[in-house]
């Protein structure tokens, strides 16, 4: 027999077959747990009736009481609209249905007191309502009070149904006597500590709200409970990664390493890639294999700490590959690391799909002989036929470009696990990162080294095109270069947004005496790679492209990056965008240039990227603006966040106390990582001590919310 939960939604009073069918089509309630976990979006305060006078600006629904007077149909065939004149007793407002006006027309009776709920809008100076909710009025029955409003396709709509539907539906589900078979979730230890409220009366309280305390005690506990399963999976996922991978034990920081950090290194390192070096090492003489993120702002160091990470590997006797997204950016890594390890005799060489037959066996041989120290490369490194003496570290630049999958075929190069190190130039706000990339240990570049100067950011609207044009003028006249980006390659109608093919002739005609190239995506990669080339080189002082360049260009001389339509970009894409200038010793300039009438949220967002160059706070406020559905990578992880009421945009604070039960638990029961224990584990920090019921709890609620997520932990 089936649980309660678990029971088919058409027993329920009030639904049936038909509306079963229709539950489960539009809004995926097949059962009666289905319901119970659909939660209303939104509350509003029904303890009073607004008077059509009250009407004002941009309200939220609210209720009205009075009468109907008088019933008209206007318009023909699917233009057919039903009107209806509703008085409060001192004015009137028109009602509006578009959809099964017969039903209307005869559903509501003049004279007869009604409520209406809905949200008022003025159209040609008169309030109007359409599609609201309408009951009728029971003097006995006192209103409602606190009252949650569900989200309802526009499909059952347009049939009649309404907020109501799923409101009702939440009543006779909690006045069945069977409610009281729903378990509780929350081990009693975890309840107590963090004064949490039951689950029954928290979801009680999600439906139909006592008071705004209770709800938002109702909202905390649930929001707890979805963060706390999903750390505790994520972090099971790591401890079960310590205990089945082992890694090479790099114990031992040796001459390449001293003699470069001694005699070679080009500027002093900052304390935060100090500190970060400090974790790498720590992680890599565990006899366990380090994966760790490795994130950092553009130009905050990462490759000088992906070498010196290197060199520990090359110190120990083992061979090291750096993997990069594109040929551009794994070029560029070639020619800074090559000059680096060439002051100290290490051989670098490079492998992309470009590298030429006789070059390439050439590699192939080396790195089967150790000839070969550190290997830069493409997806060309993937390749079954590239293997290596004693791969021992695997460095993976923005790492959110290789699938999983990718990533996964560099362990096969290895008897043992190489070490890995990811690492982003996409800032990612904290509380996403713990989630996310909850099994990587992260590290953080959090300060610039001394003596770069911040980039002047710009917000310019059309109207300023010939002030930005003499600013472009100016440096190019200094000897500079300049980055001219656009949304679209071609012209798009439908679209009112400047496109690159567009653009280049335009650019060409305001600038006759200076070489302009092309970048963009649909082009051939050796066309790419020449255009690009070219101004790398300086042949080219304009570059036109689209955000093919946003990650890896390194052009020092750059010093201006014009971004058109730059309302369609998000933020932490324009912080990319921006870092490819200021990365020279001359001053420089991002210019946001968008059309003048843009949305004030639009406005707000890019004033933003005026107000502060900090890559982290620019990803906090874009995923507090777009959710964390949209950040870049976030795909990448094989978790899915399956998040019905807690916010990662907004809960953070919440989400630091359930990873702080989550880890305290699992200290305390490390049972609950199913690997085999590899010697003793000791975690430190906090333990929380379940009883063998709670524990059991646990593992059923984790089986039943992941038990279709594949495991990750196996795949760095």
């Amino acid at each position: 027999m089936n649980s309660f939960l678990d029971t088919d939604i058409k027993f329920l009073k009030g639904v049936g077959d038909k509306r079963a069918k229709l539950l489960e089509t539009e809004l995926e309630i097949s059962t009666f747990g289905d319901l119970l976990y659909t939660f209303p979006y939104r509350y509003v305060d029904t303890s009073r009736f607004y008077k059509i006078s009250e009407f004002s600006g941009e309200m939220p629904s609210v209720q009205v009481l009075g009468r109907f007077v008088g019933f008209t149909t206007e318009g023909e065939g699917l233009r057919q609209r039903l009107k209806a004149s509703f008085y409060d007793g001192k004015r009137f407002m028109e009602v509006v249905w578009f959809s099964k006006l017969n039903f209307f027309k005869t559903a509501y009776q003049p004279g007869v007191t009604y409520i209406l709920f809905g949200k008022p809008t003025l159209y040609r100076d008169i309030w109007q309502m359409a599609h609201p909710e309408v009951s009728a009025y029971d003097a006995s029955r006192p209103p409602e009070g606190f009252r949650g409003v569900y989200s309802i396709p526009d499909k059952l709509r347009k049939r009649g149904y309404s907020t109501r539907l799923l409101s009702d539906l939440a009543k006779n589900l909690f006045a069945n006597a069977r409610i009281k078979e729903v378990e509780e979730t929350i081990p009693t230890e975890i309840m107590s500590r963090y004064s949490l409220m039951p689950l029954l009366e928290a979801l009680s309280n999600l439906h139909f709200p006592q008071s705004p305390d209770k709800l938002r005690k109702a909202r905390e506990r649930m929001k707890f409970e979805e963060l706390y399963y999903l750390q505790l999976h994520i972090l099971r996922y790591s401890r079960e990664r310590g205990r089945r991978i082992k890694g090479h034990v790099l114990g031992k920081i040796g001459d390449y390493f001293n003699t470069y950090y001694k005699r070679f290194i080009p500027f002093e390192l900052t304390g935060a890639q100090k500190r970060v070096l400090h974790e790498i090492r720590d992680d890599m003489r565990t006899g366990r294999q380090m994966n760790r993120l490795l994130q950092g702002d553009v130009g905050s160091g990462k490759t000088m700490v992906a070498f010196m990470t290197m060199l520990m590997g090359v110190d120990n006797g083992f061979q090291c590959a750096i993997m990069a997204p594109t040929e551009i950016l794994a070029g560029q890594h070639y020619e800074t690391i090559r000059k680096w390890g060439e002051s100290i005799g290490l051989r670098v060489e490079l492998l992309t799909g470009s590298t030429r037959t006789k070059a390439r066996r050439e590699i192939h041989e080396g790195l089967v002989s150790g000839d070969i120290d550190i290997i830069v490369g493409t997806h060309a490194l993937l390749e079954d036929n590239v293997q290596f003496r004693n791969l021992g570290i695997t460095v993976i630049d923005e790492q959110h470009r290789f699938g999983v999958a990718q990533r996964a075929k560099m362990w096969k190069k290895s008897s043992i696990a190489p070490h890995v190190l990811v690492m982003t130039a996409t800032p990612i706000p904290r509380t996403l990162a713990m989630t996310v990339y909850g099994d990587l240990d992260v590290s953080v570049i959090d300060e610039l080294p001394p003596g770069r100067k911040p980039v002047q950011t710009f917000l310019k609207f059309d109207n300023a095109r010939m002030e930005v044009n003499r600013l472009i003028n100016r440096e190019l006249q200094e000897g500079r270069q300049v980055y001219i980006v656009y949304p679209l390659v071609k012209e798009n109608p439908k679209l009112e947004l400047k496109s690159v093919e567009e653009g280049i002739e335009r650019v060409r005609g305001m600038f006759p005496n200076v070489k302009v190239c092309m970048v963009h995506g649909q082009m051939k990669p050796a066309e790419k790679d020449y255009q690009m080339d070219q101004f790398v080189s300086g042949e080219a002082r304009i570059l036109v492209a689209t955000t093919v360049i946003e990650v890896g260009v390194n052009v020092p001389n750059a010093s201006v990056m014009l971004i058109e339509n730059a309302e369609r970009f998000g933020l932490s894409q324009l912080h990319q965008l921006r870092g490819r200038v200021g990365r020279g010793a001359d001053h420089s300039y991002c210019i946001l240039m968008t059309k003048h009438n843009i949305a004030g949220d639009t406005r707000k967002r890019l004033s933003i990227m005026t107000e502060t160059s900090d890559g982290f706070l620019i990803s906090e406020a874009d995923m507090k603006m777009r959710g964390p559905g949209d950040m870049e990578g976030t795909q990448q992880s094989g978790i899915a966040f399956n998040l019905k009421i807690a916010n990662l945009a907004s809960d953070g604070q919440i989400l630091n106390v359930a990873r702080q039960a989550a880890e305290a638990v699992l200290n305390a029961h490390p049972e609950l990582v199913e690997a085999p224990a590899c010697g003793v584990e000791r975690y430190e920090g906090e333990r929380l001590a379940l009883s063998e019921a709670s524990v059991a709890m646990v593992r059923k609620e984790l089986r039943i919310r992941f038990s279709k997520t594949y495991d990750w932990s196996q795949i760095s």
